[in-house]
Formats: C-alpha cells, structure tokens, sequence
C-alpha cells in the first residue's frame, strides 16, 4: 500500500510540474514577443493606395525598429511613423507610411512635375505620376523630414500638412510578408 502511495505522489508531482513548465514556456513566449514587437520589428499592413506603385492596399510588411538607432533615416527610405501634432489635431491617430525625400536642412520644392533638393531635380523611378501641383521651396527644420506618397497626386502627405519630427518615426519599412506572390525586399 505504501508503494501505491509514492507512486501516486510522484503522478502528482509531474503533473504539477508539466503544467508550470507550460505555463512559464507560454509566459517567455509572450514577453518575447511583446519584446521584438516593442524594441525590434513588427508587422503592419497598408491600408491605402498612397504609396502605389511600390506598395499596394492590404500588402502586409516587416518594420524595422532598431536601425535608426544606429543611423538617420535616409532618403529614399519608407517609414512608419506616428502622427504629427497637426496631424492629431485634425485628428489622425494611426501611423502613417510614406517615403523620406527631404532631409534635414535641405531646400525642397515640387514644381514642372519634379521634386528639387537644394535646386537639383531629384530622379525617381518609383512614383506613380509626376507630381501635378507645386509645393515649395521650403527648408526641412533640423531633426525632421519631408515625407511623400509615391502616390504622389493621391497622397495625404508632408505637402499637405508638414513635416515628421524624428522621434516620430517607429521604423523603416523592410520586407513584404504578403501576398505571397510579392514577398520579398523593399527597395
């Protein structure tokens, strides 16, 4: 009888055991998790068309959030960032995607079809159209930049309301998880 005793005791034990094994593998799992999606990258999808062609609705991403610890954003570059104070006055409060074209310091206008920085024509092989109004010129304020649609004549962006403060910006869109058939790098 004593041996049926200690053998059950021991059922017991693993039972007890297996369940706190599960309960702290789910409970690393999750602060892992919240942890890459906090500090390292997370998912996103596109909501609009206004970075079509080179993102299309519903398309799903990989941010990078760690790079721009290490350097600026870089024109050229999509980004994730969060709205803007005159953007939350008008009372947006989703993040936003766009590309970076105008940085810090740089001359940026939008006339004849072209964006110019600092009087240069900018060459741009990825916007929808040409850009049909004129913005500009306007100096980007030190630690901001100047964020465009490639969409660009359908496109709620910095030639509407502004610019993006640097401590705004979550990330820098990297790779396309889907759909399937455009997976890949983000130029």
């Amino acid at each position: 009888m004593d041996e049926f005793k200690i053998e059950s005791k021991q059922e017991s034990n693993h039972s007890e055991n297996a369940w706190l094994e599960g309960l702290k593998t789910i409970g690393l799992s999750l602060i892992l998790a919240f942890g890459v999606r906090t500090f390292v990258a997370e998912a996103r999808y596109i909501p609009s068309g206004s970075m079509e062609p080179t993102l299309q609705v519903n398309d799903r991403l990989i941010i990078d959030k760690i790079s721009y610890d290490f350097e600026p954003p870089q024109r050229g570059d999509i980004v994730v960032f969060n709205p803007t104070d005159t953007l939350e006055q008008r009372n947006f409060h989703d993040a936003f995607i766009k590309r970076v074209i105008g940085l810090p310091g740089e001359q940026v206008e939008i006339k004849n079809g072209l964006v110019y920085i600092n009087h240069q024509p900018l060459q741009e092989n990825y916007i929808a159209a040409k850009p049909d109004y004129q913005w500009g010129p306007v100096v980007v304020p030190p630690n901001s930049y100047l964020v465009l649609g490639d969409n660009r004549n359908n496109s709620y962006d910095g030639h509407y309301w502004g610019f993006v403060p640097r401590d705004r910006i979550v990330g820098k869109a990297v790779v396309r998880f889907y759909p399937f058939d455009r997976v890949g790098l983000i130029d």
